[in-house]
């Protein structure tokens, strides 16, 4: 059914890159069953976009659209009333110079949303946080703890590949939004404006700004580029939302600049006079010092109360640091602890993110795809308690890759997929005295080599710490075609 009576109605609509993650898919549908006029530009062609397409056309049968694929035309983008832009595209595009008025599927959500909105991002375990957060409300929506059990549901998309543009149409104002934001993401939405309230378009009541490591600095060129756009997430908040971030120098940077109510995700025990959460040493579980406002403070300084339980179903220390995070971010919004602490340890973790996935012969096999920087492989190494076989390397972006080299030395086995973050890892490897094999140009050569080296009782992890430009479409898709690869040919 066609809407038409709304601001969209009749205006040339040129969307930027189509994809295949679905944000400027869901962009088009949107826009177009509001009687938009599209053109859509990408600059794969036909065949690579073909299962977008199919899924354009089935959504908005019989509508008049454009393609023009395999390049951009720079007429268009002058004509168009609105360019919708792919994070993916550098804003300073010659392309997007000769646009009137630029939006992306992210500023079209949160002009048109009026949820309650928890905005997550970092350099790596924003996807855990924002899905351990979602996951938890889920849980409380419909729990028989909660007073108000099925009237305040919960959402999440984002970075995570879900447009929230697809679940718009069912939002209620009472219902919660959990948004993972890349930097890119971000940068689209710097000192935009909300033209029906007349503030700030993102304006999340928790702000939960993860681990800063150094990452997409092919297309920044430094470190303060990178982080001024994450810096976007807490630039809307007052004094009633609140800014959790780490207990290093950028989160500290984080807290003193944003106006909302500061709280840390700490490595070690905090001061009285300051609000977190930490592993406790002790127990092993994560804690937080409650601050006023929470449902379970009683008033007493200082009082301590366990939020995440000792095991969780993902290992890793840094996979609870970032379940902390969402804790704190729960108990900032009024989730009892003990609900936090009980629903945390059914969190099933998320796809390409350490995902166990395959037993086979005694060996368990982890995909870990979406580990794009270096010290996210690292990370992946040490979250074993046995040294496991690493598979690892693929496009570099400009990254040092000394964090995992450094790790490496703990890994069982070091296995290489080709590309050119393997060229930069094999010197440092040669020069750390540290065997490897590879690089493969092949998933299954690459599975091969980590079935000589492994036996039972061992973990081979697909951990790449690197992009996946050139053998594969995306992080996503390399994590289906390891997983694929790996239950074919390990019966």
């Amino acid at each position: 059914m066609y809407i038409t009576d709304n601001e969209y109605s009749g205006k040339k609509v040129l969307i930027m890159g189509l994809g295949l993650n679905g944000g400027n898919i869901e962009a088009a549908i949107y826009l177009g069953l509001r009687g938009a006029d599209l053109c859509i530009t990408d600059l794969r062609d036909e065949k690579a976009l073909a299962p977008s397409i199919e899924k354009l056309q089935s959504r908005l049968p019989g509508a008049q659209i454009r393609y023009v694929l395999g390049h951009h035309e720079i007429a268009d983008f002058e004509k168009a009333d609105i360019v919708i832009k792919n994070p993916g595209v550098r804003p300073d595009s010659s392309y997007l110079q000769a646009a009137r008025h630029i939006e992306t599927d992210l500023s079209l959500f949160l002009a048109a949303s009026s949820s309650r909105l928890i905005a997550v991002t970092g350099s790596k375990g924003k996807s855990s946080m924002a899905s351990a957060i979602h996951w938890i409300l889920k849980e409380w929506s419909d729990s028989r703890e909660n007073p108000e059990s099925g009237r305040r549901r919960a959402f999440l998309g984002g970075n995570i590949t879900l447009s929230p543009l697809a679940f718009l149409n069912e939002l209620k104002e009472e219902d919660d939004v959990v948004l993972e934001l890349s930097s890119w993401q971000l940068g689209d939405l710097k000192d935009r404006i909300n033209e029906k309230t007349g503030g700030p378009l993102l304006k999340p009541a928790v702000a939960v700004l993860g681990t800063i490591l150094p990452d997409h600095l092919d297309r920044y060129g430094s470190m303060e580029a990178y982080v001024a756009d994450k810096r976007i997430i807490y630039s809307g908040q007052e004094k009633e939302d609140s800014t959790i971030s780490d207990d290093d120098s950028w989160g500290r940077s984080f807290r003193q600049e944003s106006r909302g109510r500061p709280l840390v995700n700490s490595s070690v025990p905090l001061p009285l006079n300051i609000n977190g959460g930490w592993i406790d040493a002790g127990s092993a579980c994560g804690v937080a010092r409650l601050w006023k406002g929470c449902r379970d403070f009683d008033g007493r300084a200082g009082s301590i109360i366990k939020i995440i339980p000792k095991e969780l179903l993902v290992p890793g220390r840094h996979q609870k640091k970032n379940l902390v995070a969402a804790g704190l971010a729960l108990l900032d919004i009024g989730l009892p602890a003990d609900f936090i602490m009980k629903s945390a340890a059914s969190f099933p973790g998320i796809e390409h993110r350490l995902e166990f996935f395959h037993q086979s012969r005694g060996i368990r096999f982890y995909n870990d795809s979406a580990a794009t920087i270096p010290e996210a492989a690292a990370a992946a190494i040490n979250a074993f308690d046995r040294p496991p076989i690493l598979i690892c390397g693929g496009s570099d972006k400009n990254l040092d890759f000394a964090p995992l080299v450094t790790a490496a030395a703990r890994a069982k086995a070091i296995v290489l997929i080709e590309g050119s973050g393997s060229a930069k890892i094999v010197p440092l490897l040669r020069s750390a005295g540290i065997t490897y094999s590879g690089p493969f140009d092949s998933l299954e050569k690459v599975l091969q080599a980590s079935l000589e080296k492994a036996g039972p009782g061992d973990t081979v992890v697909f951990s790449p710490g690197c992009t996946s430009f050139g053998m594969f479409l995306n992080e996503f898709d390399r994590g289906n075609q390891w997983k694929e690869t790996v239950r074919k040919n390990c019966q």
